[in-house]
Formats: structure tokens, C-alpha cells, sequence
């Protein structure tokens, strides 16, 4: 067993009301999974005090709250289980879900709120104007982005490329799907990315490229971003190809290279997560796309994307 393999099961752990343990499918990731009980009792304590989306977007200390209801059922502890997972450089990433204890969409926004503010602070998103977004992917679509086509590689990036606040951490949760084949979430660990020196070493490694967002994303501003960065004295990416703007010919290749060098590396992940669960990584040295779909008229998925930064 590597070191790196020793590291990623030292979060392992079983209690009376969850269970942490290595993804099974992959040593980089762990899937927690919380007892049907506790999490009735984290609803019901939801229920009774009243607590709504609407009351979770409009009073954010709200969110503080029902992240409280949670760790009051399962303790303090799996909250430093949390961000001892997410901060860790071998893992950095988990999987967590309802149990199928309850279907209604408004009760997993608010599962993943209490998740997200264990984790730190939720960013602004200016796509929705909300500290999440909700979005769907069906058959035809108009955007001005890959992130609603259904049947286009969504290649691999991490999040915040063109807003000037950390984006420490992102959280995917699956809302809603049905006549669904293929659109698996495809997930990168830097370190595992084959040529990562090989890019990481070049002369524009450092150099910081210019981000522009599309107007769907009503963000107006114009960032200047270095692709790596280091953290701890370990390599970080900051990265996307729809929304870079390159000055020369070199730059542009040093980017695509880049690009079509992690799709089709070898340690690429294609994850699966049922309606209701939801991924959450560090988004500092994890990337994310999403596989093609298969083509349906009547293919329907909903997403929930909630990213922000750790609190000091």
C-alpha cells in the first residue's frame, strides 16, 4: 500500500449514526454514509423550526443554523471529519447523501446547505444571484456556455477562474434525472494527472492569462489569473478553456495542450452519484467536466452547485 493510499483511510471511521470509509470508486475520494435515523431527526428538527429555502436565501445565519441541526445529530466530530477530508491534500474530496429518507428538492438544498457551512462560507453565485445555483440540463439548449449542453464534452476545470474571491471548495448535488445515459461527473487529482511536471514546469506556468465570463454568468469583470500556484509547497490549478483569453499563438497551445492533456489522462474518474447525494472537493487541486450525454429528447437533470472559501 502507497503512502498516499495509508493517508486517504486514516478518516476512516464507524460510528452509531454514520459510516466513513474509501470511495469505492476511487482511493482519493470517501463516501460517509449517515444513518437513515439521524438524518429524519436533522429533518424533523428542520421541519419544526420552520426552516425554508426561502428563509435560507433571505437570513443567511439561517444557514449556520440548520448546519447545526446536523451536528447536533451526529456530533461535532463529523464536522471535523468534514474539513480534515477536505483540506487533505491526498483526499480532498466525499460523497454524502439522504438515504432516500426524503425526495423533496427544497429538504436536499437544505442537507447540502448545512454540509457547505461546515466546510466554510458559500460565494455569491452571480449566475443565479443566490449563494447556490440550481440548473438544468436537457435536450436543447441556447446558453452561451458548455455547462447546460448535454451533448458536448464538458471538459475538465476547476471553479472561480473569473471572479476575483477565493474558490477554495465546490459541492455538486444531483436534484433531479431521468432518461439519463452517460453525463457522468469526470474528476482529476492533480496529482495524479500524468504530466502535471510537464506543464507545471513550463515557462507559462506562472504567467497570468486573462478571464472573461459569458454574459450568462452576469459577472462583468476581468480577472488575470496564473493557471498554477502553489499552496503548502504543492502544485495548484486555477483553469478553464471556455473563458481564457491567450495573447499569442504559444499561449494558446501551452493552454489547449494542457486541456487535451488531462482529458485523456488515465486517472480520470467517471463518478457515479444517485439523485440526492452530492460530491464535495477541494477545488484547489481537483478538477471537474462532465462526459456527453447519450442523445434523448426527454433527458432531464437538475444540479445543485453551491462553491466558496474557508472561513480563517
Amino acid at each position: 500500500m502507497s503512502i498516499a493510499e495509508k493517508q486517504v483511510t486514516s478518516f476512516e471511521t464507524k460510528t452509531a449514526n454514520y459510516e466513513v470509509k474509501v470511495h469505492p470508486q476511487s482511493n482519493r475520494l470517501y463516501h460517509i454514509t449517515i444513518e437513515q435515523k439521524a438524518l429524519i431527526n436533522f429533518l424533523n428538527k428542520v421541519r419544526q423550526d420552520g426552516q425554508s429555502v426561502e428563509r435560507l436565501e433571505y437570513t443567511p445565519l439561517e444557514r449556520r443554523i440548520v448546519s447545526s441541526y446536523l451536528l447536533e445529530e451526529l456530533g461535532e466530530e463529523f464536522g471535523d471529519i468534514l474539513t480534515g477530508i477536505i483540506h487533505d491534500r491526498n483526499t480532498g474530496g466525499f460523497t454524502v447523501g439522504l438515504e432516500g429518507v426524503t425526495k423533496d428538492s427544497d429538504e436536499y438544498v437544505i442537507f447540502s446547505t448545512a454540509i457547505s457551512h461546515i466546510l466554510g462560507t458559500p460565494n455569491h453565485d452571480s449566475m443565479s444571484g443566490k449563494y447556490y445555483a440550481r440548473f438544468e440540463v436537457k435536450d436543447t439548449d441556447d446558453s452561451d456556455s458548455y455547462l447546460r449542453q448535454a451533448y458536448r464534452l464538458f471538459t475538465m476545470h476547476t471553479d472561480g477562474t473569473f471572479v476575483d474571491e477565493p474558490t477554495d471548495w465546490l459541492i455538486m448535488q444531483k436534484m433531479f434525472e431521468e432518461n439519463a445515459v452517460g453525463g457522468e461527473s469526470r474528476l482529476l487529482h492533480l496529482d495524479d494527472w500524468a504530466e502535471l511536471e510537464k506543464y507545471t514546469d513550463h515557462p507559462l506556468a506562472s504567467y497570468k492569462f486573462q478571464y472573461k465570463a459569458p454574459k450568462s454568468k452576469n459577472v462583468d469583470q476581468e480577472v488575470q489569473r496564473a493557471t498554477f500556484f502553489k499552496q503548502n509547497d504543492k502544485p495548484c490549478i486555477c483553469f478553464i478553456d471556455q473563458f481564457v483569453y491567450p495573447e499569442s499563438i504559444e499561449q494558446a497551445k501551452y493552454l489547449r495542450g494542457l486541456s487535451e492533456s488531462m482529458e485523456a489522462d488515465k486517472s480520470v474518474l467517471e463518478l457515479i452519484l444517485p439523485v440526492g447525494d452530492l460530491v464535495a472537493l477541494n477545488n484547489l487541486f481537483w478538477l471537474h467536466g462532465r462526459a456527453p450525454f447519450e442523445k434523448n429528447k426527454d433527458l432531464n437533470r437538475e444540479l445543485l452547485r453551491q462553491r466558496g472559501h474557508f472561513n480563517e
